[in-house]
């Protein structure tokens, strides 16, 4: 028998001491908790997408009543910028959280289809994406969707 061990390394920060694109970056996603449709969970999520190019596309969660239709913050910005940037990788993705009146006192966590979402960027782009998870005590920074997701899905690469 053989064992595995698998690790995800989550660096903590508080707020002020990121560098000044990674806070302008949860301050895009904590805007976008705002726009949110969420009428159902009242569970408001933000999220901004960093591209090589410079740009910031921002994303909500998109609730609706013929549930599960609605889509993760995550997914909106990722699919947005996969529409309107196509040939752009993705390098970091910030996620806030809002309810009950304020932001998440912890980050919120991508589920695991935004987090398969993500990761198929990060193929699609060569480049890892740094996931960056907003929090009144704390941000969590993961460096690569793949320490997320190690048990991830990919049908493009061959057994061997």
């Amino acid at each position: 028998m053989k064992q595995k061990n698998i690790q995800t390394k989550i660096e903590i920060h508080t707020f002020d001491e990121l560098p000044a694109e990674y806070r302008q970056l949860i301050e895009t996603a904590k805007e976008q908790t705002q726009k949110s449709y969420s009428p159902y969970s009242h569970y408001k999520v933000g999220s901004a997408v960093l591209l090589e190019n410079g740009v910031i596309v921002g994303g909500n969660n998109q609730e609706n009543a013929a549930y599960p239709s609605g889509l993760c913050a995550e997914r909106v910005a990722a699919f947005y910028a996969g529409s309107q940037y196509p040939e752009t990788a993705i390098l970091a993705i910030a996620v806030a959280a809002f309810h009950n009146g304020d932001f998440t006192y912890l980050p919120v966590h991508p589920c695991g289809a935004c987090l398969q979402v993500l990761l198929e960027n990060e193929f699609r782009g060569g480049k890892d994406i740094k996931l960056i998870l907003y929090g009144k005590k704390e941000v969590q920074i993961v460096n690569s969707i793949k320490e997320c997701l190690p048990l991830y899905f990919n049908f493009q690469e061959k057994n061997t």
